[in-house]
């Protein structure tokens, strides 16, 4: 009875929390030139209720897909606001959403294209936040007040970059599931894959990893023929009918990024992120999987065509499952040209996972993005020049957090830096999870980490109010909520 009162509790307490209040700014189309004074609307979320007496900003730094969605599903900024009397702020990214710099015609063309890219998505990021820290100074002494970054997955990578490129900006930063070392050189391209593997092996006694290691052979053999491709058409209920070779690779490539998004949000309790699933869905989808008798290869297609409802269809609203999209909320054309240019992540397999074996081959990938998108990258290593790579040791007041449920963790920073680029670590954790709200079904490991992040932000902003004004800070409300030693942290 107390745990359904704290769900209760809870769930009305999110209800409340998550509100905001849409706004949008003008921005520079291109912040590095001077070819053009061209804006567009960059949209971004913001609820001032907890923010009182020059609190610091939290802000979020977008990723791929839309604001709301992020916003919605970090829970953790709502908790601690009240802490802080933190104002927080949600940027969308550019060409996600509603923040499309030419409109419609955003996708039309590589030269309306060519402005996404993660540079510029900082740089709107430090003109939004100089705007609000013009616009939220209420105090005398201060010209300005501080602001803490925040971050998940790719947002966590921009986090961590808006605070070593930008560290005049942001006094900090909170790097949840932040793979900035999953380029080529810098992490093998078959450790992500292997986690995948893992968590699928060890989620029943039974290992679930291994009827979808051999369903890859199954599925290839079985769609050879149109007999065969009419059949998984009708058994796994897709939307539109296999007729070549192309649409079953766009089939295994569907499959393949379901099984690794189930993976990414194996949380403790149900959500509905990447889409509505209950509790630990790799258990749900194992258990659907294993508990059937497999007599012949169809029979073993079935049971995997059941299991990922799971995925595709946890609500039972779903009529047919489309191969070309596995995550609505996702901006999905917008990730896959980024993927071509700036964030080419190196993925590969082998018989030590469960995938369809595939090498990874740095000159198809780039022929296959020049076929799509009519651009060509040449150099792999863009973003290990651009950002640093593993020599981040300049870098200060990051914490790159990690769940080792979370396949991203593979690019992750898994040990300190420096005394002021931390690392946790978060064993039962899957993707950012500690950046969602709290929840009675959270992992000792994850709130422990919660911990440490408030520890770490209570020491940037005393640090920034001490090192303007100390005699203003230890008047003001924050200062009551947040005092502290630095020998403490």
């Amino acid at each position: 009875m107390k745990l359904l009162v704290a769900v209760v509790l809870l769930c009305f307490k999110n209800i409340y929390a998550y509100n905001y209040t849409v706004k949008y700014i003008d921005v520079p189309v291109d912040h590095f030139s001077f070819t053009t004074n061209a804006t567009f609307k960059l949209k971004y979320l913001i609820n001032d209720s907890f923010w009182i007496d020059d609190g610091p900003i939290f802000f979020y730094t977008g990723n791929e897909g839309i604001i709301e969605n992020f916003a919605e599903n970090t829970g953790f900024m709502f908790d601690k606001a009240p802490m802080f009397n933190a104002l927080l702020v949600f940027a969308e990214h550019r060409y996600y959403g509603e923040s499309l710099p030419f409109g419609n015609l955003s996708f039309s063309t590589p030269a309306h294209l060519g402005y996404l890219t993660a540079n510029q998505a900082l740089a709107d990021y430090v003109y939004l936040i100089n705007y609000l820290q013009t616009e939220h100074s209420r105090s005398a002494y201060l010209n300005k007040v501080p602001v803490v970054a925040f971050g998940g997955s790719y947002g966590g990578m921009l986090a961590s970059w808006l605070r070593m490129k930008y560290p005049a900006s942001v006094i900090g930063a909170i790097a949840s599931s932040a793979p900035i070392w999953q380029f080529q050189g810098l992490t093998p391209c078959e450790n992500f894959n292997r986690i995948v593997t893992d968590v699928y092996k060890t989620a029943l006694e039974e290992d679930c990893s291994d009827p979808l290691q051999k369903s890859w052979k199954i599925i290839r053999n079985l769609t050879s023929t149109d007999a065969g491709k009419s059949w998984l058409s009708t058994e796994w209920k897709l939307c539109t009918p296999l007729k070549t070779a192309a649409d079953v690779n766009t089939l295994v490539n569907w499959f393949s990024e379901i099984l690794i998004n189930i993976v990414m949000v194996n949380y403790p309790y149900p959500t509905s992120f990447l889409a509505p699933l209950p509790a630990n869905p790799v258990r749900s989808f194992c258990n659907k999987l294993t508990g059937v008798e497999v007599t012949d290869d169809k029979t073993l297609l079935t049971s995997i065509g059941a299991a990922l409802q799971i995925y595709t269809n946890y609500t039972e609203t779903t009529t047919c499952n489309n191969i070309n999209q596995t995550a609505a909320a996702l901006g999905e054309a917008a990730w896959d040209f980024q993927a071509c240019t700036e964030m080419i992540m190196p993925m590969c397999s082998d018989d030590n996972d469960m995938f369809e074996n595939y090498a990874w081959d740095f000159n198809d990938y780039a022929t296959n993005c020049n076929k799509k998108w009519n651009v060509r990258q040449t150099l792999a290593e863009l973003p290990v020049l651009e950002f640093g790579g593993k020599d981040i040791g300049a870098a200060s007041n990051i914490v790159f957090s990690n769940g080792l449920l979370d396949p991203w963790s593979s690019g992750g920073v898994l040990s300190n830096v420096s005394s002021t680029v931390s690392a946790v670590i978060i064993p039962e954790g899957a993707h950012h999870l500690d950046l969602r709200g709290e929840n009675p079904a959270d992992p000792k490991s994850v709130t422990e980490a919660r911990e440490f992040h408030v520890s770490n932000i209570r020491a940037w902003i005393s640090e920034f109010y001490n090192s303007r004004d100390t005699n203003y800070f230890k008047k003001s409300v924050l200062y009551e909520k947040i005092k502290y030693t630095h020998a403490s942290v």
